[in-house]
């Protein structure tokens, strides 16, 4: 189950936080590293900080965006220390229930917790593609980590519950990520066929679906029945008559 659980740093702007990722992660037994974007990598700095851990370092892929690192996962939880907008919020889970919910899934399919860039953390944007946010409880005043302390804890915590004797399986399939963003695209494209919203000014509608979807988590044969739903919609657009012609 380790071996499916991804970390991934987006866009890490110091090289010695990436050195030090990977001696947090093999300290617990994981060693699957993904950057995306990194601003210098491969570098001395992170290989002094990697210490007895170059090997996780050594084997780090690197990606051109989030949506490439995730495509493969089945659930992607998100890691940030502010308040999000209702609009852009997602279900917050504790430490501890990240973990467990990263390795139920882990035992079907890859799996990623994501930590954006050290000063800004993650966009909205980018916690978009996540299922789940994620926050280690601190001190409220001051309740910012660096990275590779946030990466430790949180590691600590997959570590401790792979401990445990029992990990129930998950009881459905769920969907890998590329296969809910494909999704995504069809639904926007349908809803801009029967014109619910305009291709200029799509608004905040396609934001809260995603959000809404998100939290549904919908499994794989649900989302293969509101594909094919979609699919029905759009034909029947195509073969209704045009009203300006009757």
């Amino acid at each position: 189950m380790l071996d499916n659980i991804r970390i991934i740093l987006i866009n890490t702007f110091h090289p010695g936080n990436i050195g030090s990722a990977a001696r947090a992660m093999k300290t617990m037994g994981l060693s699957d590293l993904c950057l995306v974007t990194p601003k210098t990598f491969p570098a001395p700095e992170a290989e002094a900080m990697a210490a007895g851990a170059l090997d996780v370092l050594a084997s780090a892929r690197v990606f051109a965006s989030l949506d490439h690192a995730i495509a493969d996962c089945s659930l992607v939880i998100g890691t940030s220390a502010r308040t999000r907008s209702h609009s852009f919020s997602r279900p917050l889970l504790s430490a501890e229930k990240s973990a467990a919910q990263l390795l139920s899934q882990a035992q079907q399919s890859p799996v990623a917790m994501v930590f954006g860039q050290e000063t800004m953390g993650l966009t909205n944007s980018e916690l978009e593609k996540c299922h789940f946010h994620t926050c280690i409880d601190a001190n409220p005043e001051y309740p910012v980590l660096n990275v590779a302390s946030a990466i430790q804890i949180l590691c600590y915590e997959v570590f401790k519950a792979s401990r445990q004797k029992v990990h129930p399986n998950p009881e459905q399939e769920y969907p890998l990520n590329q296969e809910l963003e494909q999704f995504y695209q069809h639904l926007e494209a349908t809803l801009m066929d029967i014109d619910f919203i305009v291709r200029q000014h799509p608004g905040l509608v396609m934001t809260r679906l995603r959000r809404l979807f998100n939290r549904a988590r919908p499994e794989a044969k649900e989302l293969n029945m509101l594909r094919g739903i979609l699919g029905a919609a759009q034909r029947a657009t195509k073969e209704a008559p045009d009203k300006d012609k009757i």
